[in-house]
């Protein structure tokens, strides 16, 4: 994994996005050039890449239908 790609995969596990959904995302490389992009369309739209990650860790878990509250704080 390079290290832009290992950038956004840690932030979003810094916004409680699970390892297992981050896994399967980057194992696709379909999936993670999305991620990416969008990831970099945020950035160059003037968020901060925190701020972006957040966005993208609210799109993941409406789309997986996922209550990021109810999560464990230490996903094993």
């Amino acid at each position: 994994m390079d290290v832009v790609r290992l950038n956004i995969y840690e932030r979003l596990r810094d916004f409680k996005v699970p390892s297992s959904v981050l896994d399967a995302i980057f194992s696709n490389e379909t999936d993670v050039k999305v991620l990416e992009d969008a990831f970099n369309s945020l950035v160059k739209d003037g968020l901060r890449e925190d701020d972006a990650a957040e966005k993208i860790s609210e799109m993941i878990f409406k789309e997986l239908n996922i209550d990021p509250i109810h999560l464990e704080t230490d996903e094993k």
